[in-house]
């Protein structure tokens, strides 16, 4: 038996620099694991194939699922004889832009080359990830990361000083195609300072790094959802030093100094009814 914690990331920055002629973004962003994850535990099955048990949420436990996807990847490309059991117990908000899925399926990943002695390198488990997914190969190292290309060029970068976060996951669901289909990559406005944020992170500046928080594809989940707007603002009115969607959307978060204020920040937002799903937590320092 082997267990694996899948752990949400959050964007501290991200910027879109445009569209492929494949069709594909290319983007450059600040990626940081929190710690808020999901956990997960394979076992070794005597028949061939993969039976995956969810907890926590309705998801499918079918080849629609990345977790799945990523055990049968694996399965073939190593020939297994042996089957594998995946019990997910979910707590990372599903839609979120937090990347559930990818780190389900890069703990899948992971946990598999432990069960069976495969052998596999973190760079042979990163090519396989991002054949599924490109935040799977963040997903498979954690940390903080500068993520160029497509998501799948990841340079490793300084954490940020310790802080407290406010995650809220409004009770809506964000669809990432739709966002990125309705992104003006060629007209934004406003580039946040992606190079001057992984400085700040160097010098372990926070204020450096908060002055630099933005997300372009705020432009369109912001117009869809007011609800982010909301959130953001009243992060900030309870103390937040920055607030800021993450991914796509719709969870945004806000970075505290002080831990009474986050947990302040948290109760407001919660009686106020603006979130379903509130976390006080932290960043994950791998």
């Amino acid at each position: 038996m082997v267990k694996e914690r899948a752990y949400a990331k959050i964007n501290l920055g991200l910027d879109v620099l445009r569209k492929r002629p494949d069709g594909y973004h290319e983007v450059k962003m600040i990626m940081q694991t929190v710690d808020i994850c999901d956990e997960l535990t394979l076992e070794k099955r005597e028949e061939p194939g993969i039976a995956l048990r969810i907890e926590g949420a309705g998801l499918p436990a079918d080849e629609t699922n990345l977790a799945y996807r990523a055990a049968a990847l694996l399965a073939e490309e190593k020939e297994l004889r042996e089957g594998v059991s995946i019990t997910l117990k979910k707590r990372i908000p599903i839609a979120a832009g937090m990347a559930g899925g990818s780190a389900d399926a890069a703990a899948v990943l992971r946990g598999m080359n432990a069960l069976f002695g495969l052998g596999c390198s973190v760079e042979e488990l990163k090519k396989l990830g991002v054949t599924l997914g490109a935040d799977i190969p963040y997903c498979i190292e954690g940390g903080t990361m500068l993520s160029e290309g497509i998501g799948e060029i990841l340079t490793p970068l300084s954490p940020p000083p310790p802080c407290h976060l406010v995650v809220a996951k409004p009770d809506i669901d964000v669809s990432t195609a739709f966002v990125y289909g309705h992104l003006q990559a060629d007209k934004l406005a406003f580039h946040p300072d992606i190079d001057g944020m992984a400085a700040a992170l160097f010098r372990g500046d926070l204020k450096g790094i908060t002055d630099r928080m933005g997300n372009v594809l705020e432009t369109v989940t912001e117009r869809e959802y007011p609800v982010i707007c909301r959130l953001k603002q009243r992060m900030c009115e309870t103390g937040a030093e920055n607030a800021l969607m993450s991914g796509s959307g719709p969870t945004v978060f806000g970075i505290y100094t002080d831990p009474q204020k986050a947990k302040e920040g948290a109760l407001a937002i919660e009686e106020e009814h603006l979130a379903g799903t509130v976390f006080v937590t932290e960043f994950y320092v791998v």
